[in-house]
């Protein structure tokens, strides 16, 4: 029995996607040539490529933050958006943020508020911190509360986080 397509069919005429792409991605300074698959988020190609496993999938649907990174110092969901549509921006991931042993501020904040419990959402939850204070959007409590809603922490570690953010934004405006 034959099985082949007939001419003209919609299934025939489709042009075939390319199996991979050269992809180059500056992640945390780094620059990184991959080869990745068109469709491919730029958080699988973080966790699985790059083997930069601090960024988190969480609901994969960017409804949690758990996969928050800064792109340009702004933060984004990395499982909505194609590694490919980010070649040039400089990508940065939690593993980016320390220099050397010292810890970035909001890391060390985090530490002294005592701002996570399972740490699950932890990686996400610093990423939008910082990039709520490099948008520069947040001027209340209230803005903070809002502005951190896309990050869900299951364990309700929210009071500190917020004074980890209050805090990061009245160390930014004295600077």
């Amino acid at each position: 029995m034959n099985q082949e397509k007939p001419r003209g069919s919609a299934e025939g005429n489709r042009p075939r996607l390319p199996e991979t792409r050269s992809v180059t991605l500056t992640v945390n300074g780094v620059k990184h040539q991959l080869q990745l698959a068109p469709w491919t988020s730029l958080l699988d190609a973080l966790r699985d490529h790059l083997h930069l496993t601090g960024t988190k999938k969480g609901c994969d649907h960017g409804q949690c933050g758990a996969c928050t990174v800064l792109v340009d110092g702004k933060r984004i969901n990395s499982c909505l958006t194609l590694a490919v549509m980010q070649e040039g921006p400089e990508i940065t991931t939690i593993e980016g943020l320390a220099q050397g042993k010292e810890l970035h501020p909001v890391q060390q904040a985090f530490i002294d508020h005592d701002a996570f419990q399972c740490g699950y959402c932890t990686p996400g939850q610093i990423c939008s911190v910082i990039g709520l204070v490099n948008e520069g959007k947040a001027k209340t409590l209230d803005d903070i509360r809002d502005l951190m809603s896309g990050n869900v922490c299951r364990c309700g570690a929210y009071t500190n986080i917020v004074k980890v953010a209050q805090e990061a934004l009245e160390r930014s405006t004295a600077q």
